[in-house]
Formats: structure tokens, sequence, C-alpha cells
């Protein structure tokens, strides 16, 4: 399936609409995609703020996608590693943007259509309506050409 088609249908997969988690817009170029959280019944915890497990969950799979929509289907794309920095309790609307550049996806595929199978970091920050920092994200993406086999 086309990845701008699964960037339509993402808000209806279960763990991530059961959290309140909405891709709410997508660039014209699917370089940017932004994410929001409202706080509810099923992603509050104990202390009435997000439960730190769904504010990881509405950070995980968008760099994978961005990745994705440009490589297509000639690559492996995996989420490798990630780490995730608790600021403050998470209270209201919770936002995240997640943006790879053109420029750097060019070069991502150079890279490795030149044989090298490579992890690539991305960063971002889950803010409230404030904007003040909630979360930081550091995440590490191996991506490698598919055997011809």
């Amino acid at each position: 399936m086309e990845i701008r088609k699964v960037l339509k249908l993402i808000n209806f997969y279960p763990p991530l609409f059961f959290a309140g988690i909405r891709l709410k817009k997508i660039s014209a170029d699917a370089t940017q995609l932004v994410v929001q959280m409202k706080l509810n019944v099923f992603n509050k915890n104990m202390f009435g703020t997000h439960f730190g497990g769904s504010l990881y969950a509405m950070c995980d799979p968008f760099y994978v996608f961005i990745i994705a929509s440009h490589l297509k289907n000639d690559y492996v794309i995996w989420d490798k590693s990630a780490c995730i920095d608790f600021v403050r309790p998470g209270k209201g609307k919770v936002q995240a943007i997640f943006e790879i550049p053109k420029s750097e996806l060019i070069v991502i595929k150079e890279e490795v259509d030149n044989g090298l199978k490579k992890s690539f970091f991305f960063e971002t920050v889950v803010t409230d309506e404030q904007q003040k920092i909630v979360a930081k994200v550091k995440k590490e993406v191996y991506i490698r050409r598919k055997s011809k086999e």
C-alpha cells in the first residue's frame, strides 16, 4: 500500500486511536508530519497526566513513515532504537513535529544506494499547548537496500 494512504489511515490504527494520537498534518512533500494527542481516559496515568508510554507511542513510527514515503519499496527501514527523556508532566493537548528535509532524504538515499547499511539519527520534542517541552525523543532508524533475491 502506498505510504500516503497508510498515513491517511493511521489515525484508525487501534494503538494510536485509543491513545488519542492523531496525525493532524502531512506536508505536501511528506517531509513533515504533525502529530497531536489530547489527554483522555485511555492515555492518562494515575497522576492525571499523559502516560509515558502514550507519549512515546505518539513518536514511534513517524520518522520511518517519512523515509518510507521517499525511498519506496526497495529498502528495508527499521526503527533500531529510541530514547525518550520526560522533561515535565504532559497535560491537555501535546504535539510533536517530525521533519526530515528533502536535502537530507536525498543524502540518505545516496548513502544507502552506495551500498551502505546505515543508521540515521533524528530528534524531536513533544510540547504542550504553552509550547513547553514535555519530552525529548531521539530515534535511530536503520536503512539498507533490499537484496535482489
